[in-house]
């Protein structure tokens, strides 16, 4: 340090020279202007790119400064940015500085000034800032083109949430354009004449090809727009889990995780670049995951990596410090991985490792079964070189295995290299080991059919592949015994022997020999012990079973169940437990929900033989009952009806059976005797009577109004709950009235019933007595019988073939007289309307001594009319008389013509209050010729049964006489 002494020595002059200097520099700073100020456009990134020098640094320093950067828009008094940027300054230093426009450079002109400080501790404040430079204008619609409508910027890149502003120019008026997002239109600000922005903020992701904006020029239909794409919200990701490794200490290999790709069409992948600080490396990754490096050989130990990615909108980075030798060595995969003297049980492992220098290593050895590690070793006091070797050992014979090893960096452990592995099977050995057998017996008259089951033994026992089994059968009530054998992998077999003991010896053979025997003792006379059945519960997949023992010498006890108990193959399963033990555990991954299984125990005495000790069942899970009872009603009266299910099976549902819910329902509020109300879910107020009792399958319901509605509904239930909801039964209650009057009006309906059947029949029985029906004489047998005697023109009811014998008048007035037939006097009108009179033609007496043949048959007629009237005359006629002094009445062919025209007439023609019914027997003459005149000679009687000719005419004039082919038929 120089000291204002006045000495006059040159040395010390210079000193205090320079000192003055020094201290007129440091007091009187000259602001500097920046000069050579460049501004251009990079339209990708919408950015404003500077670049400036400061020239006349003082003594060549580097000096730290601020520039201040002002920014306008349109013109130079319209500043929308002003700010600072603060760097080290050489001279002729070429400064650069960029500044991203949020609207597009397109849409207007924009001016740069820039003036500059010193920053520098050496120079004392207060300083000042250096003049502005002059404006630089940059204007990006001079290169535009001649197009009449423009839209910018051109394919934006933004990320989601974030704002962007729009803008198009026109070379026209601004009223003829119309612009639109996705189709809708959007209005925006006029910032020029010609040129309008739009503003859109907190933008959505759509979809990655972006979203259209364009606008429309009305005149020409001129078109111009451009795409918005919108990036999700991480944009980029930060690397994950970066870390760099070598396996021999000449390269690393660095990895991360870049995390999704959130690039979309427009938008390049990330890229990445490692740099390494202490060496000022830097390498541009070819990968998105991984990256190499090589090791120096100068033996630097420390790294410093800085992981560097980065896309179009945003930059990550991460950082790592290792020691190589202590965090970054991860051996290479082992090699020349070798099984050797592999037998039943053990086998030796072989294998190498790369060494790295003069290292040592440490590895580990595992032994896996069926995906799971059995055995494992790990080293931690043994380290290898080169060569490694491991003994496994306690393995099961015949048995596939899989062996693996893998290393680690001895000196400082960091991480194990990848495994190598082998598989390998194990030899076989002596099926060397006792195994469960078991048999169910069904006795039919004098032979037993056995089955005869055997639990395969597992790979642990069976010490390779069992072959076949051998089954020895001994009697032991006779001297008799043979063998069979049972290929695998049959576990089964059927036998039918006699009705005696037997002992069973079964055996498992393989190739490498025979396992112990198995011995069962089946007796021939089973006992018929009846063991009551109890109730377990069951948890999930397994039951918890106990019991008494019976015997102090038994050796043994054997619990059988079936797997599948509803099926034919039950899937039969045992278990043979020790003499001490009286409980255990039974599970099984076939136990399902609802299904009820049975469970035997049996105890083995000391001579093999099985005895029922006791019997259980129950479920692993009790469930509702899958269905409901089918119930009928009965017993139905005014007061009370009978409700009955006798035929619902308890045994098959999916839980125990603990009674029944009887619902009921009706109008009245409350609830029957016996009866609880209760709300069901569907909110239904209701009653019920809960029955304890499984058996009870009837309930008589009491206590009902008469003439009243009810609904009922049964439904059993288990521990888990009731039945499925089903519908309610409706039954109507009898009026009390109604009933007792069903009881008298009913026996009175039937009496009178059976009292006007019996009156029918009575007078269908007097009628057949006393009013018989006229026989039809066309259905009579006298017809056949005329046919027979060969008189085939005789005809029955001819009037003409009839030859009366005496007339006799019934119902004649008083005061009036019969008026001969033949007198041919005509009727006066008053005898006209006077009552009929009747003519019946009877015979007198009985001709036996007659000679000829003839036919005669009885008609008994009665007539109500005439019987009434009480008078009646005969008129004999000797049978001596001949027919010529007939004719004094009435000439018989006359009469006969007469009778006949009277019967013809329509019965509609005869007056009211004078038809009477006419009953007319006639005989027919057995003469032959000519049917229309009477034979001169007398007819000779023959000999005949009593009969009678009846007819009944109305009295009255004979007119005409009818026709000669006219006949009287009834």
């Amino acid at each position: 340090r120089c000291f204002p002494v006045l000495v006059h020595s040159p040395s010390l002059n210079l000193c205090l020279l320079f000192r003055v200097r020094r201290l007129l520099f440091l007091s009187e700073p000259r602001p500097l202007t920046p000069e050579s100020l460049e501004v251009s456009i990079n339209s990708t990134c919408q950015c404003l790119h500077l670049q400036w020098s400061i020239h006349s640094l003082p003594h060549h320093q580097e000096l730290q400064m601020i520039f201040q950067i002002q920014i306008s828009r349109i013109t130079t008094s319209s500043v929308v940015w002003v700010g600072n940027y603060s760097t080290t300054v050489k001279e002729n230093q070429i400064l650069q500085w960029s500044w991203e426009s949020e609207l597009p450079l397109e849409c207007a002109t924009h001016f740069v000034r820039i003036r500059s400080v010193m920053d520098d501790a050496r120079f004392p404040k207060p300083r000042s800032w250096s003049k502005w430079s002059s404006w630089e204008e940059v204007d990006a619609q001079d290169s535009l083109g001649h197009n009449a409508l423009f839209v910018f910027p051109k394919d934006k890149l933004v990320e989601e949430g974030s704002s962007v502003t729009f803008c198009y120019v026109s070379r026209s008026n601004l009223n003829n354009v119309s612009c639109y997002l996705d189709g809708e239109q959007i209005h925006g600000e006029q910032l020029t004449p010609n040129v309008s922005t739009f503003h859109l903020s907190h933008v959505r992701y759509k979809r990655t090809t972006g979203t259209n904006i364009y606008c429309e020029m009305k005149q020409g239909r001129k078109l111009a727009g451009t795409v918005l794409y919108v990036s999700r919200t991480e944009v980029l990701e930060e690397p994950k889990n970066f870390s760099c490794e070598t396996q021999d200490l000449k390269t690393l290999k660095c990895t991360w995780d870049p995390g999704s790709d959130t690039a979309l069409t427009i938008q390049p992948s990330s890229n990445y670049t490692l740099f390494e600080s202490f060496s000022q490396k830097k390498k541009v990754c070819e990968d998105r995951n991984w990256c190499s490096w090589q090791v120096t050989q100068d033996s630097q130990e420390m790294y410093n990596f800085t992981l560097m990615t980065e896309n179009y909108l945003r930059k990550r980075s991460v950082n790592l410090v290792f020691k190589l030798t202590h965090r970054a060595v991860r051996p290479m995969t082992p090699l020349n991985f070798i099984l050797e003297n592999i037998n039943s049980r053990n086998a030796t492992v072989t294998w190498k490792v790369r060494p790295i220098g003069n290292s040592t290593f440490q590895c580990q050895v595992e032994l896996h079964h069926d995906g799971q590690v059995i055995q494992t070793k790990q080293q931690n006091n043994v380290f290898i070189k080169v060569n490694g070797k491991y003994l496994l050992s306690e393995m099961e014979p015949d048995t596939h295995y899989l062996a693996r090893v893998r290393c680690a960096y001895g000196n400082h452990f960091w991480k194990w290299s990848e495994w190598i592995d082998q598989k390998f099977t194990t030899l076989e050995a002596d099926a060397g080991d006792l195994f469960s057998i078991w048999s169910k017996v069904c006795f039919e008259m004098i032979i037993g059919i056995f089955d005869i089951f055997f639990q395969p033994l597992s790979k642990s026992h069976a010490n390779g592949e069992i072959l076949f089994y051998n089954i020895a059968v001994e009697s032991l009530d006779k001297s008799s015994k043979f063998n069979l054998s049972i290929p695998a992998p049959h576990n089964d077999t059927k036998l039918t022997l006699n009705k005696y003991s037997y002992q069973i010896h079964v055996t498992a053979n393989n190739s490498m020999g025979t396992s112990p025997a198995s011995v069962i003792v089946i007796p021939g006379e089973p006992g018929h012990k009846e063991i009551e059945e109890e109730r377990v519960k069951g948890t999930e997949n397994r039951f918890s079973l106990s019991w008494e023992p019976q015997s102090r010498d038994a050796i043994g006890y054997v619990v059988e169940w079936c797997d599948h108990p509803q099926d034919p193959l039950c899937g039969l399963q045992w278990q043979k437990l020790g003499p001490n033990t009286t409980s255990t555990v039974i599970s099984s991954d076939a136990f399902e929900q609802g299904v009820r299984y049975n469970f035997r125990i049996y105890e083995i005495s000391p001579g093999w033989i099985a005895s029922l000790l006791e019997k259980k069942t129950g479920y692993s899970q009790e469930l509702p009952p899958s269905d409901n009872p089918q119930v009928t009603t009965s017993s139905l009266t005014s007061h009370s009806f009978t409700l009955n299910w006798k035929d619902y099976s308890t045994e098959s549902q999916p839980g125990f059976i603990r009674g029944y819910n009887v619902y009921l329902k009706s109008k009245m509020e409350q609830c029957t005797s016996g009866f609880e109300r209760i709300t069901p879910s569907d909110d239904s107020a209701g009653c019920r009577h809960k029955i304890d009792n499984p058996e009870q399958k009837t309930f008589h319901v009491e206590n009902l109004e008469p003439a009243s509605s009810y609904e009922f509904f049964v439904t059993a239930y288990t521990s888990a709950g009731d039945g499925p909801n089903g519908t309610f039964t409706k039954v109507t209650t009898p009026d009390e009235y109604t009933r007792m009057l069903t009881h008298i009006v009913v026996p009175v309906i039937l009496c009178i019933l059976l009292i006007t059947v019996l009156f029918y029949f009575q007078i269908q029985w007097m009628k057949e007595k006393c009013y018989p029906d006229i026989p039809d004489p066309y259905k009579s047998s006298v017809l056949s019988l005329i046919k027979s005697k060969e008189n085939t023109h005789l005809t029955i009811m001819n009037l003409k073939d009839c030859i009366p014998d005496a007339i006799e008048v019934v119902n004649k007035p008083e005061g009036s007289r019969t008026q001969p037939l033949g007198t041919g006097k005509p009727l006066t009108e008053t005898e006209l309307t006077k009552p009929a009179t009747y003519l019946y033609l009877l015979p007198t007496q009985e001709n036996p001594s007659g000679s000829g043949p003839c036919i005669c048959f009885e008609n008994f007629t009665y007539n109500q009319a005439a019987s009434d009237l009480g008078s009646s005359g005969h008129v004999p006629v000797p049978p001596s008389t001949p027919p010529s002094q007939l004719g004094l009445l009435y000439s018989p062919e006359n009469l006969l013509k007469a009778l006949e025209k009277y019967y013809t007439n329509s019965l509609g023609e005869i007056p009211a209050g004078e038809t009477h019914l006419n009953y007319v027997s006639q005989l027919a003459s057995p003469m032959p010729g000519d049917k229309d005149s009477l034979p001169t000679d007398p007819p000779v009687q023959a000999q005949c049964s009593e009969y009678k000719m009846q007819m009944a005419v109305p009295l009255g004039p004979a007119s005409s006489p009818p026709s000669e082919d006219t006949s009287l038929s009834s």
